[in-house]
């Protein structure tokens, strides 16, 4: 029955949704998802897998019973706003926000999406002459126009062109690169980085390297953009990656978790003078569906469970203890499969030697029970990017699976 159901929902893919999208989706088995709660995610025919997907958006795990509840009231209540009033769960939601952020941030412009939230960002920076874009190679920031343009990938670039003029990529974690790319006078440039490259990856910068980054924005007059929306609220083990460096950028971008796994929402968070166009005229940058009721609800109760059930430091603690044992069942399996095992906090990645390889580790891991993403702009490289409310049990079944998918990987390709 499962099997009929998933070839049904893989057709209706291939005919209205996207046909590459539904070959994908065969090629892993054809499983249809129904259900999720906490770390699981349930199939039609009733199998559960752990999920360590979801780029990297289920922090607080699937259906958290607060974060829904908060939902529910809304929804019964008021779950869409005239947008001519002023309403009650935008503003405390943007309260707890910036409660949690960097101090100095103290606006906020909600968005529905990561790559809205860019959007926002390069504008706040243009309304202040800031049109020179200065961003990194493999940095991803979304695909609309104008994060594209900051994404440095040309695989998602080049059938778009030409994007926003005046884009410039420089390496990731080349401090220097950076600066003589600004020069001495970059009062005309925005720069927009990420604190770990997630897309690219899970590249992990050398230390030091965004309170670089922020100095030379200050000397050179440029505007800086933190893209924190994979890494932050408590991804990487602290509240933001901004946070391990002590720095302060012109706009932080937030997304991801902020849903709470319920209800998509993301942010761009800016101080007071990055945002005084928006300031001066509400009416510059809207969208009918930005700071919707229901998604402040998703958004204000995600921010109390990180804070309250002590996710932040839980995602460094059983961060710490994935890596250890995923770079030992590695050495024990298939140390000549895999380059390297990196990442910080709940933020993990494992690069294999060749792109081929980090599709059947998927198919494995998928096979012994486990859901994780491959790197939109590194093939080579799988990601776990598993909730901060594993318990021991799922623990332990992660470590089985991963031990189960590397064996089973060493054995289809012994070393030479």
């Amino acid at each position: 029955m499962a099997r009929t159901e998933g070839r049904e929902i893989a057709r209706l893919y291939k005919r209205h949704l996207s046909r590459g999208r539904g070959k994908l989706g065969e090629m892993f088995g054809g499983q249809v998802e129904v259900a999720s709660a906490g770390s699981l995610v349930r199939t039609e025919d009733g199998r559960e897998y752990l999920n360590c997907g979801g780029y990297g958006v289920f922090l607080a795990g699937a259906c958290h019973p607060r974060i829904v509840a908060a939902v529910e009231q809304q929804l019964r209540t008021h779950p869409l706003a005239t947008r001519l009033l002023l309403e009650p769960r935008a503003a405390h939601a943007a309260a707890a926000l910036t409660r949690v952020a960097p101090a100095g941030l103290e606006r906020v412009h909600f968005t529905n999406s990561g790559a809205e939230a860019v959007e926002t960002a390069l504008k706040l920076a243009r309304s202040r002459g800031h049109r020179r874009i200065v961003s990194t190679s493999g940095g991803f920031h979304g695909k609309t126009l104008g994060a594209l343009s900051a994404t440095g990938k040309p695989l998602y670039r080049d059938p778009f062109t030409p994007l926003l003029p005046d884009t410039t990529h420089v390496p990731y974690g080349d401090a220097d690169a950076l600066r003589e790319t600004l020069g001495a006078d970059a009062s005309d440039a925005v720069v927009i980085v990420e604190p770990v490259q997630s897309e690219a990856g899970v590249l992990v910068p050398p230390e030091g390297y965004l309170k670089e980054v922020a100095a030379a924005c200050t000397a050179s007059g440029a505007f800086f953009v933190l893209d924190e929306v994979m890494t932050g609220l408590g991804r990487l083990g602290e509240w933001w990656g901004a946070d391990r460096e002590d720095v302060t950028p012109d706009v932080l971008l937030v997304g991801k978790a902020l849903s709470g796994g319920v209800v998509p929402v993301a942010a761009a968070v800016a101080t007071a003078e990055a945002f005084a166009a928006f300031d001066r005229d509400p009416f510059l940058h809207t969208s009918t569906f930005s700071a919707a009721p229901l998604a402040m609800a998703a958004a204000e109760a995600a921010i109390g469970i990180i804070a309250d059930e002590g996710l932040v430091k839980r995602a460094a603690v059983l961060g710490g203890r994935i890596l250890t044992a995923l770079r030992a069942t590695v050495a024990r399996h298939c140390p000549h499969l895999v380059r390297e095992v990196r990442g910080l906090g709940l933020l993990i990645g494992i690069e294999f030697d060749e792109a081929g390889l980090a599709g059947e580790f998927l198919l494995e891991l998928l096979a012994h029970g486990v859901i994780a993403n491959h790197s939109l702009n590194a093939h080579t490289v799988v990601r776990l990017t598993p909730p901060a409310v594993l318990d021991e049990p799922e623990l332990d079944h992660l470590d089985d699976a991963l031990d189960g998918a590397f064996r089973a990987l060493a054995q289809r390709f012994p070393a030479a």
